[in-house]
């Protein structure tokens, strides 16, 4: 009996030991990995993703949870260690957040937790908008012209076009900024019809502007101020004449005193037909005036 308890006590020992071995094997769990299934972060809206969370060791059974912004979104349960899969629909542009997976063996309570997973949300350029600070330009004047989509994926690539043609080459912008030219105006056929054209990695979207024209702004002669200086001046002169006639003209004219009437003495001649003879009659203060008259005074004969 004695043996026998002898002989038992090793094979309980060795049983123990594997016992602990198994139960520190169980408590080992690997970090998990969370991968996109389709191999690609880039996404756009309304698409359907799915992520994979699996472990390379560990002891099931396992609890996988999926979070995005350290907020819990779903979990699953393996009882061996095949991948889950977490399936999601990229709604709007939050959709795009932090993803975390976390792996927890519920036999330990252990967990482990995979690295971040960061979307980058693709999608199409708007309609951009084709402006100038000058609406009017002149021959010889240098305008300029700028184009933005607001929306879009960067980097986004902007065309000019004058009538359909190119006129200078593509503009590539890494950021949410206008690509802005400048245009020399040379002639009246300068004066067509400006578009540009926004695009980005959505090839098979591109998006074009309103038509933008310029108008020939109106050329000042020299002469023109001038003309209008003369103008100014002579209304003045004008204004400055009506109102001097009651304040100094009209009260001179009836200061000015009456000249006094002038008197003459005159001597004329006359012939007597009769007697054949000249005679002479003289005439004595004649008034010089309206209305006056005179008479003789003599008559010598």
């Amino acid at each position: 009996m004695f043996y026998f308890i002898l002989l038992l006590f090793p094979y309980s020992q060795s049983t123990q030991q594997i016992q602990n071995a198994t139960a520190d094997y169980r408590e080992i769990l690997s970090n998990p990995m969370l991968t996109p299934l389709h191999g690609t972060l880039e996404v756009v809206m309304k698409q359907e993703v799915s992520l994979s969370c699996h472990l390379d060791s560990g002891s099931p059974p396992v609890r996988y949870t999926l979070f995005k912004n350290r907020q819990k979104l779903s979990a699953l349960n393996r009882t061996d260690l095949t991948p889950v899969l977490f399936n999601l629909t990229i709604n709007s542009a939050s959709d795009v957040g932090e993803y975390k997976c976390k792996a927890q063996n519920e036999i330990s309570n252990s967990e482990k937790y995979s690295r971040s997973l960061n979307f980058t949300l693709k999608e199409p350029v708007s309609k951009p908008v084709l402006s100038s600070p000058n609406s009017q330009a002149k021959k010889g004047q240098n305008v300029t012209l700028s184009c933005l989509s607001e929306n879009g994926s960067l980097p986004i690539t902007y065309t000019f076009f004058k009538d359909r043609q190119s006129i200078q080459p593509p503009v590539k912008m890494q950021n949410r900024e206008a690509a802005v030219i400048s245009v020399l105006i040379k002639s009246s056929n300068d004066f067509g019809m400006y578009k540009c054209k926004a695009e980005n990695c959505f090839h098979n979207k591109t998006k074009y502007s309103n038509g933008f024209n310029f108008t020939l702004a109106e050329e000042r002669s020299n002469s023109q101020p001038l003309i209008i200086c003369l103008g100014l001046t002579l209304l003045l002169l004008a204004i400055g004449f009506a109102l001097a006639i009651p304040f100094f003209i009209i009260p001179l004219y009836k200061a000015k005193p009456i000249q006094p009437e002038a008197c003459v003495n005159l001597s004329v001649i006359r012939r007597d037909e009769q007697e054949n003879r000249a005679c002479a009659t003289i005439y004595s203060e004649v008034l010089v005036g309206e209305g006056a008259q005179a008479g003789p005074l003599h008559s010598p004969e």
